[in-house]
């Protein structure tokens, strides 16, 4: 490594300390998108930086960079099998931007990493565009304008100058950047154009009910989707039954849902019952087409159906957050069931054993009312020990006698998929539904959050007199579940002792705190407005937008004349403003100096025309005895000024000062 040593020309220490700021800023987005491996290389070359800097090394050799681009290449290749697509692309920006900090020691190579850092601040809003990642990204964007700044005023400026002029700039810049966000004319999407994938999303569950699918999430804290009741109509927590996915096709504890609506039976259905219920509802991305909506849906927004089974069901897979109006009610009566609709909700596998199916039968009797056995099978659960748990144990898709006979403890998937065979081996038309259950209510922001956490299964069964009808078996193990939602159904647990996670516990305790959960509300209406607001105003937006402040009806020309011309004007009136207040600084230093003068002559001290500003500063001294060393360097500073060939700027702020405490203090 001896083209290491070398000495060079050093890059100012101070700028170079703004840019690997600014740097530093644009690596959260990389986390967890990019291979770990890469962002920590970009660190180790900043880190490298630092020490061979004040010694004046870089890298130097063409050979070594060769080698080096060949390095990455080959860990590209390595990890995604080609350098197409986004992730690639931006994984190959940063590693040679590594290189390049590396190698840099000139003024122009500087400027080269500045513009680079730009470029990786957007490939960052490409990768995550949630609030968090863009407030990183716009200090990382500040910080790269205070660098610029800091290398062109050189070693002799301070710290704060810098910051001034990066907030004076930004202040200018804001009220452009709103109008055009704001009036400029979308074609269609918002600001929603991010490109890659999304890892690892997930709606919390699948199209699949196995034991274990659902209790995994009980300690998830991701959210799933946001709702706001923009009419006030909010049903109690208990009765938020989010309604997913509707399941027909049932092996003892795994049911199955069916490949796609067409293949569900669609049963008739009457008018709805009860006050419409309407939500506006923000889901996040989870590569599937399942929506959710409060129980039970009636209408289905653009780009979805509503499924048989009245479920949402997207037209094309959801990869990123969407933003959809749906009505519900209460109650759809339904009390028509064809044959060729009930067979399938009939359906039970060959393996149901015979004790199984003998405690079903049990339940009949000899009057077979339908609602005398549901009220039976709830009886039973609540009476034979059942138990309400996150963890017990694993259990097999044919496993449903080792369930209701032996170890009796589950969560809700296990109570709702046995809840309902056990319906259909007494002849009742059952189905199981998957969602979610209640939420968290932001009272700051005026909405309810439903996370992962609170995913919840529950049954349907149809009853001749008014169709279908939820049944949840597990309010009848574990009613606290359902009435007062997860969180305190945790919180009582953890109190009690039930819970081993003191982890969580604790954080929960702390969570409770009224700062800690003001804070973490606030950030929350953040996020929801950032998503809402501003990643989600596309052209509808828009449009509401102009129809609210009565600018509807205007065709996008007149916009963009229109946001073009009141730009100009905008910039027309700050240059105007500036000019005023940049004019020669002769004109300034006179008019300043006599207004001083007039504030002497009210006190007492007036100047003679002929006077000169010595004569009159030691006549005014004496006249003035209070304020005579003001009034020396006032005199002084305005004779240094008005006979300058150029008027030095710092002089000149500090002669307003001067004066301006003579006139207020006098």
């Amino acid at each position: 490594m001896k083209t290491l040593r070398k000495k060079d020309t050093r890059i100012p220490r101070r700028p170079l300390l703004w840019l690997a700021a600014a740097l530093l800023f644009t690596l959260p987005p990389m986390f967890g998108t990019l291979p770990s491996w890469v962002p920590m290389l970009f660190l180790v070359a900043l880190a490298a930086k630092f020490w061979m800097e004040p010694r004046g090394y870089r890298l130097r050799s063409l050979i070594w960079k060769l080698v080096l681009v060949a390095l990455i290449l080959f860990l590209l290749f390595f990890s995604y099998g080609s350098v197409r697509g986004m992730e690639p692309g931006v994984s190959l920006i940063v590693l040679l931007t590594s290189v390049k900090i590396l190698e840099a020691h000139t003024a122009r190579e500087f400027h080269i990493m500045v513009m680079v850092a730009w470029i990786l601040c957007l490939c960052g809003f490409f990768l995550s565009q949630n609030l968090a990642i863009a407030l990183c990204l716009l200090i990382a964007f500040t910080l790269l304008l205070a660098a610029l700044i800091q290398f062109h005023r050189g070693l002799s400026s301070a710290f704060w100058p810098p910051v001034r002029t990066v907030g004076k700039l930004l202040a200018q810049a804001a009220p452009l950047i709103i109008l055009l966000f704001l009036f400029f004319p979308r074609v269609n999407t918002g600001l929603r154009f991010q490109i890659a994938p999304q890892r690892g999303a997930s709606a919390g569950f699948s199209d699949r009910l196995s034991p274990g699918s659902v209790s995994f999430l009980a300690h998830s804290s991701e959210a799933a989707f946001r709702v706001e009741f923009p009419d006030g109509k909010i049903p109690p927590l208990s009765a938020m039954y989010w309604r997913g996915v509707v399941m027909w096709h049932g092996e003892g504890l795994e049911w199955e849902a069916p490949a796609g609506p067409a293949a569900l039976p669609r049963t008739s259905q009457g008018p709805p019952r009860g006050e419409a219920i309407r939500q506006w509802i923000t889901i996040e991305p989870h590569d599937a087409r399942w929506m959710f909506a409060l129980d039970w849906p009636v209408n289905s927004p653009s780009g979805a159906t509503l499924a048989p089974g009245n479920y949402l069901w997207s037209n094309q897979p959801i990869r990123k957050p969407r933003r959809y109006e749906v009505i519900s009610y209460r109650e759809i009566p339904n009390n028509r069931l064809h044959s060729r609709e009930r067979e399938p909700l009939l359906q039970v596998p060959a393996s149901i054993s015979p004790r199984a199916r003998a405690l079903a039968q049990s339940w009949k009797g000899e009057t077979a009312e339908p609602r005398e056995i549901v009220k039976k099978a709830l009886e039973f659960f609540r009476t034979q020990g059942f138990r309400y748990s996150f963890s017990p144990g694993e259990y097999g898709k044919n496993d449903l006698d080792e369930f209701l006979f032996h170890r009796r403890l589950g969560f809700c998937e296990h109570y709702a998929a046995s809840f309902a065979t056990l319906m259909r081996l007494a002849g009742i038309p059952a189905r199981v539904v998957t969602g979610y259950l209640g939420g968290e209510y932001n009272e700051i922001g005026h909405f309810f959050l439903v996370r992962q956490a609170d995913a919840h299964a529950w049954c349907e069964v149809w009853f001749p007199d008014s169709g279908w009808e939820r049944v949840d078996p597990t309010a009848a193990v574990a009613p606290d579940r359902v009435n007062l939602g997860l969180n305190f159904f945790l919180e009582r647990r953890a109190a009690s002792g039930q819970l081993d996670n003191t982890q969580s516990a604790f954080a929960r305790q702390l969570a409770r705190w009224p700062i800690f959960g003001r804070a973490r509300l606030g950030w929350q209406t953040l996020s929801y407005a950032w998503d809402t607001r501003v990643l989600s105003f596309d052209g509808d937006e828009q449009a509401s937008f102009f129809t609210s402040v009565g600018m509807a009806g205007h065709g996008p020309i007149f916009f963009i004349v229109g946001s073009l011309a009141f730009a100009i004007a905008l910039l027309a009136l700050y240059a105007g403003w500036t000019h005023l207040r940049t004019r020669p600084g002769g004109n300034r230093v006179k008019i300043m100096y006599e207004t001083f003068c007039r504030k002497a002559a009210t006190l007492g001290a007036p100047r003679n025309p002929a006077e000169g500003p010595l004569d009159f500063s030691v006549r005014a001294t004496r006249l003035l005895p209070n304020e005579s060393e003001r009034i020396r360097r006032i005199a002084n500073t305005y004779i240094a000024l008005r006979y300058a060939p150029a008027p030095d700027p710092m002089m000149l702020e500090q002669f307003a000062k001067e004066v301006n405490a003579f006139v207020r203090a006098s």
